[in-house]
């Protein structure tokens, strides 16, 4: 049944949906799952993912569809909630669906985004769960990390206080000799807290620390975050966490978390997080929930380990990539699919009118205030003139060999006008398009996508990556800035050139990933920049060195590694029924 989304908190929707939701046991029934395959965590379960592919190894794989977006507005333009009332929309078909989705940050959900579980009838359940830390994947990736810092910076410290003799003598350890001013990592928590991006630490005694600059980054942008997101077992997990680069000693050496003996205790940390967690849609078709967000600074993918199991256990299994396709879609393309040697069979390109109506030079979107009328009453120049940002994107992932699948994502206040235009203009750039109304009508409104995507599925396509791994960094960043972003060109700063240059230079660094950094706001660098903007090149500041995962990372613009948090953040409605104990507020 569909909830009355229109009056209807999400939390209020999770509530009632959660009365039928099944079990662990259940799911096990339901999924043809063996006993020690599901481990339950409270009233949900992770899959034990190695006993299920190991079972599962000689079944075909199912249809692999991605979920991707045009550049949003700061609000989001619901690739989650599209993703959910996919899986509604298939099942109402009578299809063997499940999912993949990334789990959400405090950040965002404690801010103005609020949480990433869908909304109205295409929500995840159980939605406080979800939201409030679910089965502790983000705790453990944060005390990995930042266990990690502890290593460095006390070892840093004791090799300021002893010479090679007592060092040897008192801990047993050879002088590493780090540079403090080429420290690669910093601290992480799981909130935006701008007050935390620049920091001196170790002020006090010659025992309280070593003193130096340092940082802070949200925690689903940790190294260890992005490892988890491509891993493939336990052995590989332990391996990368050993090879995260922390710093450089002071003749320019790498210094890892091997080298600091740390790495074997971070993988004690993040031992369970391999195994995702198991979660359903209001509708109850599962959804696994594995890796995080911000694919702007991060790789913002749902796990490998989670699309392989899919794979193995649906017929058709839906994956999100974050925020648009210049970003998102561009690293399934590019890295994880490479990473995993999946190949999708479908991309879903998540449109709104809101944000067509933003990029065409509609009134600022600002998060925490109402929108302007623009926003909620038929408007077809606006809509007009914001269609070049969506046939773009359309391009983005026919690039890749794609024929993507454009879904209009349906708000009630969306007239029939404004989404025929969206429709003809799609059409038109060669691209399949739907209109949806899963967040407002669950599965049943989601019955057209479905189709689409179902008649897409069975269409071959011509899959391919943007570029080859022998390919050098700059040339490439240059290839995605043009092909991708739209940029005429990519400008260095001399010392991003030169890491570039040292970089390509080392035979070490040939075969990894480029992930890159960018604003999710826009389709440059400058977030300002709405629509296609034109006449532009992309200015790269910093290349940072992911050694556990393999990515190269270069810094474009301005963006932060610490979100900030707005003036009027979710938290403020937040509250818990002290008789009940039962959350309230969340969005």
């Amino acid at each position: 049944m569909a909830y009355d989304a229109v009056n209807m908190a999400d939390w209020q929707i999770s509530e009632e949906a959660e009365k039928n939701m099944p079990t662990p046991e259940q799911w096990m029934e339901k999924l043809g799952l063996e006993k020690d395959e599901v481990l339950p965590v409270g009233r949900l379960a992770k899959l034990d993912f190695l006993k299920i592919i190991e079972r599962l190894k000689d079944r075909p794989d199912g249809k692999y569809i991605e979920v991707t977006a045009i550049t949003p507005t700061p609000l989001g333009e619901g690739k989650s909630t599209t993703s959910v009332g996919l899986m509604e929309g298939l099942g109402a078909r009578g299809k063997n669906v499940g999912g993949a989705l990334r789990q959400p940050s405090g950040g965002p959900t404690m801010n103005v985004k609020g949480t990433a579980a869908g909304g109205g009838n295409s929500l995840l359940i159980p939605m406080t769960e979800f939201s409030l830390g679910l089965t502790g994947d983000i705790n453990d990736i944060m005390n990995a990390h930042n266990l990690a810092m502890v290593a460095l910076t006390a070892r840093m410290q004791h090799e300021r206080n002893y010479n090679d003799e007592q060092l040897q003598r008192l801990t047993g350890m050879r002088r590493l000799n780090i540079d403090p001013t080429r420290v690669e990592m910093g601290w992480v928590i799981d909130f935006c807290a701008q007050a935390l991006r620049n920091i001196v630490i170790g002020l006090g005694g010659r025992y309280d620390g070593f003193t130096m600059q340092s940082k802070f980054g949200i925690a689903v942008g940790s190294e260890c975050m992005a490892i988890l997101a491509i891993v493939r077992d336990l052995a590989d997990l332990k391996e990368r966490l050993n090879n995260i680069t922390v710093a450089f000693d002071k003749s320019g050496k790498p210094v890892t978390t091997g080298d600091l003996e740390v790495g074997n205790a971070m993988t004690a940390f993040m031992r369970n997080t391999i195994n995702p967690t198991l979660m359903c849609t209001a509708e109850y078709q599962p959804c696994m929930v594995h890796a995080g967000p911000f694919a702007n600074i991060a790789v913002g993918q749902s796990s490998i380990i989670a699309d392989r199991i899919g794979l193995k256990m649906f017929d058709y299994h839906v994956t999100e990539s974050g925020f648009a396709a210049d970003i998102g879609f561009e690293k399934f393309w590019n890295v994880k699919c490479r990473f995993s040697g999946l190949k999708p069979h479908v991309s879903v390109l998540t449109t709104t009118i809101r944000a067509l109506k933003m990029h065409g030079g509609g009134p600022k979107v600002v998060p925490g205030k109402p929108l302007p009328d623009e926003y909620t009453k038929e408007n077809l120049e606006l809509v007009e003139k914001g269609l070049p940002n969506m046939v773009h994107m359309i391009n983005v992932i026919r690039k890749a060999g794609i024929n993507p699948v454009v879904c209009v994502n349906r708000f009630y206040t969306d007239t029939d006008a404004e989404v025929a235009i969206v429709k003809k203009a799609a059409e038109a750039a060669g691209a399949r398009c739907a209109e949806s109304k899963h967040w407002e009508l669950g599965g049943e409104g989601a019955l057209e996508l479905a189709d689409a995507v179902i008649d897409a599925c069975e269409e071959g396509n011509d899959f391919d990556f943007l570029y080859p791994l022998e390919m050098k960094l700059r040339d490439r960043v240059e290839l995605i800035a043009k092909e991708v972003y739209g940029a005429d060109g990519v400008d260095w700063l001399p010392d991003a050139e030169a890491k570039a240059k040292m970089l390509e230079d080392d035979p070490k660094y040939a075969d990894y990933a480029t992930m890159m950094v960018k604003t999710h706001l826009s389709l440059s660098h400058d977030p300002a920049l709405k629509g296609v903007p034109k006449g532009w090149r992309l200015p790269i500041r910093d290349v940072l060195i992911y050694s556990g995962a393999k990515f190269l990372c270069p810094c474009a613009g301005t963006i932060s590694l610490m979100p900030g948090t707005g003036s009027n953040p979710a938290f403020r409605r937040i509250d818990v029924d002290t008789k009940t104990g039962k959350v309230m507020g969340l969005f």
